[in-house]
Order: C-alpha cells, then structure tokens, then sequence
C-alpha cells in the first residue's frame, strides 16, 4: 500500500538520502543484506533516529515490493507506525 501511494523509497542510495533528509520514519533492511550495507543503514538510522527494523530476508522484502532490493524506507508516519506495531 506504502508504494501505491509513493510512500516508499527503495534502493540503497536513495534510503540513505532520504534517512539523512529526514523523509524516512521506518526503514526495512533485509536479514540476509551483506555485512557492509548493515552497518550503514544501521549507523545512519541510529545517527538520524531513524528506526531500522530486519524481520524480512532480502528475497521476501523484494517479493513483497516487486522489485529486487535490500532495503527500503517508509516515508509516511502513518504507514510507519501501521508497520511498527505489526512488526512486534
């Protein structure tokens, strides 16, 4: 629903970005994302206080969204809060 509405930010380069413009409230980094690109989005998030969650591997996140990615960013609060409390 998040990317039918435009909500959605995928691909490294721009979740960092919109991490570091204050865009993205939740970011979904896949469990099985390579080492290096945890610990980016994992230092970013913690450095912006953006939360970042990993309850998807990367093969589920990317058939859930329709595209090959390892991480995305929700931009809207609304759609992020929605996920947080359905991710615990």
């Amino acid at each position: 629903m998040a990317q039918r509405a435009g909500q959605l930010v995928t691909g490294t380069d721009f979740v960092l970005a919109a991490i570091a413009d204050h865009r993205a409230r939740l970011v979904l980094l896949g469990s099985d994302a390579s080492a290096n690109l945890t610990k980016k989005i994992n230092d970013k998030g913690s450095y912006y206080d953006v939360p970042v969650a990993s309850p998807l591997s990367v093969a589920e996140l990317s058939a859930a969204i329709g595209h090959q990615r390892s991480v995305v960013a929700v931009a809207d609060a609304g759609f992020a809060q929605a996920l947080s409390k359905l991710l615990t």
